[in-house]
């Protein structure tokens, strides 16, 4: 297992800054937002790319995961992160998250990160039934499993609370259709406390299907808001005990978007929480 941050605490910094202040917190990796300011496909340059190549390289960090499901930068009103959806009753809307989902894939081959992470279909519409929105949310995906194929890449759908995969049965329900080995599951600790399966109890059900985690904290009360690790109610030593069992070799991303007024200590204090509760971490 190996400890990774996630560069969307840091939507005020360049990319080419967040790789340096990460690495300077001893983390292995970063996940990479494929939005602005860091990397939004359709607009990233080759000269863009090759900065980014060398920045991880002078610091000595490696791509753990690529963030798709962030679409800031087409600005909807409605919701920054999953508009536009996969199930939007706008075939051409669909359209904007399908292609962008490609562009993230070669993206991350490009990049020599082994999974991007999308959203799980979408808030469903007034009046659109959960059935409605998987045929939906299948027929879009598709054409994306098949270049996640092509290029050597996994996508994985993060179950996320209020949108159309929420639960662990869900994903297993909407997963099942899909006979590809390159889908598989981003398994976000807190979301799966947020919607009341203990995440101890579900990393070893899961285990064949997750090949990436996120982790932060969440309040007693399961609302829906990441904190640093330590500062919720997840029993998060048990969660990474339950992980270690399952011999998971992948990396485990740290996700603090709500800190972009201090990312940086909000990493440290997360990396020095984990490292105290796991003693086996490998961050440095």
């Amino acid at each position: 297992m190996r400890l990774a941050y996630s560069s969307n605490a840091y939507m005020r910094y360049s990319i080419e800054e967040t790789i340096e202040r990460i690495a300077r917190l001893g983390y292995q990796g970063l996940e990479l937002l494929a939005d602005v300011p860091h990397a939004w496909p359709v607009g990233l340059l080759a000269e863009r790319k090759d900065s980014i190549r060398r920045s991880l390289q002078e610091q000595g960090l490696s791509v753990a995961n690529v963030n798709g499901f962030m679409m800031n930068a087409v600005a909807d009103v409605r919701q920054p992160y999953w508009h536009p959806s996969w199930i939007e009753p706008d075939a051409h809307y669909r359209a904007l998250r399908r292609e962008h989902t490609k562009r993230a894939l070669r993206l991350a081959a490009e990049l020599g990160a082994p999974s991007v992470q999308t959203e799980p279909g979408g808030p469903l519409e007034s009046g659109q039934s959960w059935k409605r929105a998987a045929d939906l949310f299948y027929r879009e995906l598709m054409p994306c499993v098949e270049v996640a194929e092509e290029v050597g890449v996994s996508l994985l759908i993060e179950p996320e609370p209020g949108l159309m995969i929420e639960t662990f049965e869900q994903y297993l329900e909407f997963a099942g259709r899909i006979d590809s080995p390159s889908l598989g599951l981003n398994f976000d600790i807190g979301h799966a406390f947020c919607v009341g399966q203990e995440p101890e109890q579900w990393v070893p059900r899961m285990a064949a299907h997750t090949r990436h985690y996120h982790l932060e904290d969440i309040a007693a009360t399961r609302r829906h808001e990441h904190l640093i690790p330590g500062r919720g109610a997840i029993d998060l030593a048990a969660v990474l005990r339950a992980i270690r069992a399952t011999d998971y070799q992948g990396w485990i991303t740290v996700e603090l978007y709500p800190y972009i007024a201090d990312p940086d200590q909000a990493g440290l204090e997360a990396k020095q929480h984990v490292e105290r509760i796991w003693p086996d971490a490998d961050g440095n």
